[in-house]
């Protein structure tokens, strides 16, 4: 293979573009695989996912040093993915372990409020714990309407994604920019309009759509899932264990120290240490504390979390070598992405930013595709938060916005839809529910495009 030798100082601009493959080969196995095969994706994702990792990690040794490889996984390790896995498993057990019970019925007002509530907690809990605590009673709630697929898809374009669009809590991108110093309340001030533009949008159609299935159909006339409990919740303690991790990633973020660890030119500090020590803690006191009928009767299970924890193991490693190519700007193999999202006068395109990480994070994961972009637009948090600021907008609301166009485009998305199928719900197909996102998210994007990203 040609130019895979890497300069001393691992300066991008003299990587070859095929060290991006790795990168390229994980993120379109995970789009094309569970679709194309879904029993061998579903018995050897892992497998899959160290192999596209050691398919970058034996060259990267080979070429550039052993001791260099290795300082380089520590880095990705200590300085993303445990942060980024440790906060995912922390929100997803504290979710687990809350069950809403009693008798709800669905009609349209009743569904576009859960809608609201769960958009509300998605960027306090996170779009995955927000979708595991609200879809069960949304599915409960319409087990006797006919048609209620719609309601499930409003349900991923609202909490599944708008919703995590405010604070780093929400959704993985936001968090992999907090990790690169974007200030933890920065998303909030600057996409707030763009949220609550989509998601009052949304929730209008909605109200729309569902009204009009919710007269012609009618319900059935026995209910298949009677409850006959007082509405409430059950291991109603995890709320209080969700606070506690919103007060350490505050912590974290507003803490300074002096005090911190380097391990093998790897700087982990005092703050980010505190703040996953104490959310591991806060892992296993809820699964101490929450009861086995709540985890029964919320189906839950490690199997979604392992996926996301292998798969994720594999895009942090081979994701390395396209960040220092794209960090080298127009003097790297990557020029032609950044061309096309720079102006002619030099400056960053953020219409072109906004579309180019959201139409990548619909088929790719948007947690990747906005590091890539973030390192594009030049990855210094200080700058992207001042002058670059309405780039910075783009990237994040392109990235989780547009993760709701396929079902691919975010975790929770294929989640949400396997839970539906298992309760007897007819989903759309791949292409069907891209109908759905082609006919009401894509118009809202061009306007949101022409109001806030010029």
């Amino acid at each position: 293979m040609p130019g895979l030798a890497f300069a001393a100082d691992f300066d991008g601009s003299q990587l070859s573009a095929w060290w991006g493959v790795p990168f390229a080969g994980i993120l379109l196995s995970i789009a094309i695989l569970p679709l194309a095969t879904p029993g061998i994706w579903h018995h050897h994702f892992g497998k899959i996912s160290a192999a596209w990792a050691l398919a970058f990690f034996i060259p990267f040794a080979l070429f550039f040093g052993a001791s260099a490889a290795s300082a380089s996984l520590v880095h990705a390790l200590l300085a993303e993915y445990i942060p980024f896995i440790v906060l995912l498993t922390a929100l997803f057990t504290v979710a687990g372990g809350i069950h809403i019970r009693g008798n709800l019925h669905g009609s349209p007002a009743l569904n576009a409020g859960i809608l609201i509530i769960g958009a509300v907690l998605a960027s306090f809990m996170g779009t995955t714990g927000a979708s595991m605590l609200m879809l069960r009673p949304l599915i409960r709630a319409n087990d006797n309407r006919q048609h209620k697929a719609h309601v499930i898809v409003f349900f991923i374009f609202i909490v599944s994604n708008a919703g995590g669009s405010l604070t780093p809590l929400g959704d993985p991108p936001l968090f992999l920019g907090f990790l690169k110093g974007v200030d933890f309340f920065w998303t909030a001030q600057h996409v707030f309009p763009e949220t609550l533009f989509l998601i009052g949008s949304l929730l209008a159609i909605f109200l729309v759509i569902d009204t009009w299935f919710f007269r012609r159909e009618g319900v059935l006339r026995v209910d298949p899932t009677p409850d006959t409990r007082r509405f409430g919740f059950d291991g109603a303690a995890n709320f209080g264990l969700l606070g506690v991790v919103v007060a350490l990633v505050l912590l974290s973020g507003f803490w300074k120290s002096a005090v911190s660890f380097n391990v093998m030119g790897t700087e982990v500090g005092l703050p980010g240490l505190v703040r996953d020590l104490g959310l591991i803690a806060v892992t296993l006191w809820s699964l101490k504390i929450t009861s086995a009928q709540v985890h029964s009767d919320n189906q839950f299970s490690w199997g979604p979390m392992l996926e996301v924890a292998k798969l994720f193991a594999g895009i942090f490693l081979t994701i390395i070598p396209v960040i220092a190519m794209l960090k080298a700007g127009l003097n790297g193999p990557f020029a032609a992405v950044v061309s096309a999202v720079t102006r002619a006068d030099g400056q960053p395109d953020p219409m072109m930013y906004f579309w180019a990480s959201g139409l990548r994070s619909s088929f790719l994961d948007n947690a990747p595709t906005y590091l890539v972009f973030f390192n594009t637009a030049g990855g210094d948090p200080a700058i992207l938060m001042t002058t670059l600021a309405p780039t910075l907008a783009a990237i994040s609301a392109g990235a989780v916005f547009m993760g709701a166009n396929s079902y691919i485009g975010n975790a929770p998305n294929l989640m949400v839809k396997a839970i539906a199928e298992d309760r007897g719900i007819k989903m759309p197909s791949f292409f069907g529910y891209m109908a759905w996102s082609g006919a009401i998210l894509i118009p809202l994007f061009v306007v949101m495009s022409l109001i806030w990203f010029r």
